[in-house]
């Protein structure tokens, strides 16, 4: 057995224990019309759902901001941690994505709170500042990676003390870590990553994880004061 398929049964073993309700008709219907409308299959893993849905609620969130929505798989997962009076935003730059990613929401039962806003997020993060919302208790950042740092960077104008910004697909395989490699995804999540450690507003941490998203991780960075 090779250890990409070892991985992967480790993961099947943990969904089946872990995630009892499996299985989602939303959530599956989520994927299987992003599959069809010809998405990436780039979503998070069920487990990886679930982890932000627990920190989501572990952080009380009231207010979740995601920059990189596709069809709308993690949108739900985050969006189920919402009380009633919840909000999440979330930013999508490409209308074909977003429009798969709203139908799958709506389904969901989260339109209500949930708003999809469509465009390239630099343009869109200046103009929701504009209209200074209560500050987000989290932020899900998966997106383009060479503009990892600027989205951090609004990420950190748009929480405060106490919030959690959680950082995707950082490892990039292990290439993170490779000097030579000057791919721009790898160089932009590198000064995220440079960002988290050297801010004095952050306290982070990075973990690599395997399964079957393959070999990859993710950083968390708490705001401080």
């Amino acid at each position: 057995m090779s250890e990409s398929q070892l991985w992967h049964e480790v993961d099947d073993y943990f969904t089946d224990r872990l995630l009892p309700d499996a299985p989602d008709d939303a959530l599956e219907a989520a994927l299987r019309d992003s599959e069809a409308a010809g998405l990436p299959a780039i979503a998070v893993s069920p487990l990886q759902g679930k982890l932000l849905q627990l920190l989501a609620q572990l952080q009380g969130a009231r207010h979740i901001l995601e920059i990189g929505t596709l069809g709308g798989y993690s949108t739900i997962w985050l969006g189920r941690a919402l009380p009633a009076d919840g909000r999440l935003i979330s930013l999508e730059y490409n209308p074909e994505h977003a429009e798969v990613a709203t139908r799958n929401i709506a389904r969901a039962g989260l339109d209500k709170q949930v708003e999809v806003r469509v465009g390239p997020a630099l343009d869109s993060l200046p103009q929701l500042a504009d209209e200074n919302p209560p500050p987000f208790d989290l932020v899900f950042i998966d997106a383009d990676k060479v503009n990892n740092p600027h989205y951090m960077e609004w990420a950190l104008r748009l929480t405060s003390t106490g919030s959690l910004i959680v950082l995707d697909n950082v490892v990039r395989g292990g290439r993170v870590a490779d000097p030579a490699n000057t791919d721009p995804d790898v160089v932009g999540t590198r000064a995220a990553l440079d960002m988290i450690g050297g801010h004095p507003r952050l306290s982070g941490t990075a973990i690599q994880t395997v399964g079957v998203k393959e070999y990859d991780g993710f950083a968390l960075a708490r705001v401080l004061a």
